[in-house]
């Protein structure tokens, strides 16, 4: 039986019991052990670190314990540059795509109302949405810490409780993606690509009392339907400019260089 001592950063704690949180704190191990089974066993999700360092020096999952070793373990940086360190995740994928588990449906509106990329299937199970994400290279999001266990799973957040708009704010806040947001740019329902199009060729498919008032139209190139600046334009764009507003990313940084 050896003993090791572990200190985890930024969001990693949210996995520890209470008294493990942002703490130096030592735990027993079998012999030969791989450093990743400790981890896990330990409560952290592997696909959500991407830094170790053994005794100061940087190590992979792999890495088989020594009584007596100190491991420092840090999260996924999406925008912090640590290139000059053993990464243990594959680079950030920041053509960012997502896919969303079912038990977020509710966000999905309103991250395609950004403009981000977002796969929906609410049938999905979770080995198709582990499929899915790794054929598209999309990040997964969900609320199941479960589901960050799976050996294939190589790029996910875990969203934490709150409104639909909470939500979305801190996956661009968490990923700091603000400046890769396009509202509007994308179909509510089936997620294709918006264009602009001439009034006479949408007017049909306006309902004859509001055709007098609006002048500028969107049509999805994929599903088709049209879209106009009205009531529900201008409360999209308050929610917009709230999802938007509620980023904290260099907050979150600095916290992060003081913790």
């Amino acid at each position: 039986m050896g003993k090791a001592t572990f200190r985890f950063y930024e969001e990693l704690n949210d996995f520890l019991p209470a008294h493990r949180r942002k703490v130096d704190f030592t735990a027993e191990f079998t012999e030969k052990r791989s450093l990743k089974d400790m981890i896990e066993a330990l409560g952290v999700p592997h696909p959500k670190i991407d830094l170790i360092l053994a005794n100061g020096k940087p190590v992979g999952f792999s890495y088989i314990l020594q009584d007596g070793d100190r491991f420092s373990v840090y999260p996924v940086f999406e925008a912090l540059n640590i290139g000059n360190v053993t990464r243990l995740r594959r680079v950030p994928l920041r053509k960012t795509r997502f896919i969303a588990h079912k038990n977020l449906g509710d966000i999905v509106k309103y991250m395609r109302l950004l403009g981000f990329d977002t796969y929906y299937d609410a049938g999905a199970s979770d080995r198709q949405l582990i499929e899915i994400s790794n054929h598209e290279k999309r990040i997964i999001l969900t609320q199941s810490n479960k589901l960050l266990k799976f050996k294939d799973v190589t790029h996910a957040i875990v969203i934490r409780s709150g409104t639909a708009k909470e939500k979305v704010g801190r996956i661009i806040d968490h990923l700091d993606i603000k400046d890769q947001t396009k509202p509007f740019s994308r179909c509510f329902l089936c997620n294709g690509l918006t264009e602009s199009i001439a009034k006479d060729r949408a007017i049909h498919r306006i309902p004859s009392r509001k055709r007098a008032f609006y002048d500028e139209h969107a049509r999805c190139r994929s599903c088709g339907k049209i879209y106009w600046k009205g009531t529900n334009f201008i409360e999209m764009k308050k929610a917009v400019d709230q999802m938007l507003g509620n980023c904290s990313y260099y907050w979150r940084i600095k916290r992060l260089q003081t913790s």
